[in-house]
């Protein structure tokens, strides 16, 4: 018998707004007083997030729970799959990887095992909590792969969740996408729908008004809700997808131009997030050489897959451009997790566990020496780090399967209690860690920032805001969005309706009694 009463969002196709709608739903219940957590069975990204007893699950997930104000754990991502290269991926169980797997393999073998974890996690959420707020993924009419899935009209039967189905109506076609992937669903997932929400809309809602009587009146299911677009959110995408909107959306006229490298197997990208907020940073997502020109600080983030993320950086000029720009121009480089190892002097990878190749070298602007590792490091890590003449504490999370010695006249960057942490050059110049969050921290950031102002010969500028702050803010801003575009009372009846009609509650009345006062 479970407590926790569900609620499932599932979209017309990814990036439909899933996870954006997921994370206001989380601040709304944790404002209410509900006790929450997020919960999505299997999610595939590249960004992920480190909980405290280090495992790591969706970046989406863990962001969600901060949210609701809750301490992340694996139930609720139990998998994790991680595109590694070609049709492969690493599958990480409960935080921890479990193995390498083809797509088909992956759907064979491991489907029965994948349920029972599910199951079994959503049980003990259940148990503990009183709102569960769950994500799906892709589309629930994917009708080549719903024999097998674990992740959508599946979960929400496993859960006995009513589900809202999102669709984003940027892409245009909005109301084809909903009412066709309402018409390829099974009659019993089709009545599941208590409805949908329009995602992302900009102009006049009136102008959508036929069009939203006509949707109801043809499938007999009602709009909960219009959601404006929200610009400057503020809060972690976890899709790349999203990379060529975080560039877009920058002013072009700030002092300090920051290019990021976008290689194919970018992850954690959300590393640099902080600088979107400052006022004098522009951040632009770089992969070619045209695009890179003449930035004031070159970031090379995390990297899935180092040694063929660096084979990119070869073939498409970046490596050459990238050493010439530091040593001509004097550009400051910074790296993280790969990005640190590609700065180094070699990756070698001896099990095959990210490449064929054996060896690569790398920018040789480090006297770092790496080996991609059989075990992977998944922690969470303070320190304090040695910078421009200070020292800052600094907090951050480690993911990466790679050791990095460092040789020659290389200088570590951070101390922590166990070890140290990077390496940087003599004039820190150029810098590497595998602290990811490095840049959350906000007077490091500060220092880092006024220096590369310094070598413009501009004036420093002190007291620059909080990005975790920003954060809370942008989570409270978005609930109260969200709050004012969505029938939330509804979504919560049915939710009620649903377990009443299992006969799952203990007390139907005192929940009643708690939802009307709310």
């Amino acid at each position: 018998m479970t407590k926790a009463l569900p609620i499932m969002f599932q979209g017309t196709h990814s990036d439909a707004g899933k996870s954006v709608i997921v994370t206001a739903f989380c601040r709304i219940f944790a404002q209410d007083g509900w006790k929450t957590v997020p919960f999505k069975s299997q999610n595939m990204a590249l960004n992920s997030y480190i909980t405290v007893d280090g495992k790591e699950i969706g970046r989406a997930q863990g962001v969600q729970a901060e949210a609701a104000k809750v301490i992340a754990t694996t139930d609720m991502n139990p998998i994790l799959l991680k595109p590694n290269r070609g049709n492969q991926a690493q599958v990480v169980v409960h935080g921890k990887p479990y193995k390498n797997m083809e797509a088909g393999a992956y759907r064979q073998d491991f489907y029965q095992q994948g349920l029972q974890m599910i199951s079994e996690a959503l049980d003990r959420l259940s148990e503990t909590n009183e709102r569960i707020v769950i994500e799906g993924a892709g589309s629930p009419a994917e009708i080549n792969l719903n024999d097998r899935e674990m992740v959508n009209m599946r979960v929400a039967r496993m859960a006995n969740a009513p589900v809202v189905l999102v669709g984003d109506i940027e892409k245009g076609g909005v109301f084809a996408s909903l009412v066709g992937t309402l018409q390829l669903l099974e009659p019993e997932d089709r009545d599941r729908v208590i409805g949908v929400v329009i995602n992302k809309f900009r102009g006049d809602v009136k102008l959508l008004e036929s069009g939203l009587t006509w949707f109801e009146e043809y499938t007999g299911k009602p709009v909960l809700g219009v959601v404006p677009y929200l610009p400057n959110l503020n809060i972690d995408a976890e899709d790349s997808v999203i990379l060529d909107q975080y560039t877009s959306a920058q002013n072009h006229d700030k002092e300090i131009d920051i290019a990021v490298i976008q290689y194919p197997k970018i992850s954690n990208f959300t590393d640099v997030d902080p600088f979107f907020v400052e006022p004098d940073c522009h951040v632009r997502f770089i992969t070619s050489v045209d695009q890179l020109k003449e930035p004031d600080l070159i970031i090379l983030p995390g990297s899935k897959n180092t040694i063929e993320d660096f084979q990119f950086l070869q073939d498409s000029g970046l490596a050459k451009k990238i050493i010439e720009l530091h040593h001509q121009k004097k550009t400051r480089l910074f790296g993280i997790c790969g990005g640190y190892q590609m700065l180094g002097e070699s990756v070698a990878d001896p099990y095959a566990i990210e490449s064929p190749l054996a060896l690569s070298e790398g920018l040789g602007l480090l006297p770092v020496q790496t080996t991609i590792t059989q075990e992977k490091t998944t922690v969470q890590s303070q320190g304090e780090i040695h910078f421009c003449g200070k020292i800052f504490k600094v907090e951050g999370y480690e993911i990466h399967m790679g050791s990095s010695l460092i040789a020659g006249d290389g200088q570590k960057l951070i101390s922590t209690i166990a070890s140290t942490d990077g390496c940087k050059n003599q004039d820190e110049s150029v810098v590497g860690t595998y602290f990811h969050g490095i840049f959350h921290n906000d007077e490091l950031r500060e220092t880092l920032i006024n220096e590369l102002r310094a070598h413009k010969g501009l004036a420093p500028i002190f007291e620059r805001v909080s990005f975790n702050q920003i954060r809370e803010e942008a989570f409270d801003r978005l609930a109260d969005h969200v709050r004012a575009h969505v029938n939330i009372a509804f979504i919560e009846e049915k939710m009620i309706e649903f377990h009443q009609q299992k006969g799952e509650l203990k007390n139907d009345s005192t929940i009643n009694s708690n939802s009307t006062s709310r």
